[in-house]
């Protein structure tokens, strides 16, 4: 059978800055790539060696999206979720549903364009 990892996930939000800033300083990532993108569009990959996150604006006016339309959330791990929480905090955002169960404990927040976070730690 083959294997496979999870490469990338590609996401619409109104401040691709502002979202690498935020993906940078919770998880040690980088900025891997910026460029052009579809529909006059501008994209920053922002992530490590091997995943990242494409953040992607039309640089057009969005409306959040309700929770679930299509997406859940998206689950990023972190190694100290205490200090994972103060840089959510430190950016404006409101974490919730603190949880502490099998098999790590973790927190959720919405970003400014409506999109759920889940961060944990297994540590």
């Amino acid at each position: 059978m083959a294997r496979g990892r999870l490469e990338h996930a590609n996401i619409t939000v109104s401040d691709i800055d502002r979202s690498s800033r935020l993906l940078q300083s919770l998880l040690g990532w980088h900025e891997r790539w910026r460029g052009p993108a579809i529909n006059g569009g501008e994209t920053i990959h922002v992530g490590e060696a091997f995943s990242y996150m494409a953040v992607y604006t039309d640089r057009k006016a969005h409306e959040g999206f309700a929770k679930g339309q299509p997406l859940n959330h998206i689950g990023l791990v972190v190694d100290d979720l205490d200090a994972a929480e103060a840089v959510v905090i430190a950016a404006g955002l409101t974490p919730f549903n603190h949880g502490d169960y099998e098999p790590g404990r973790r927190f959720y927040f919405f970003d400014w364009d409506h999109i759920e976070f889940e961060v944990v730690s297994y540590e």
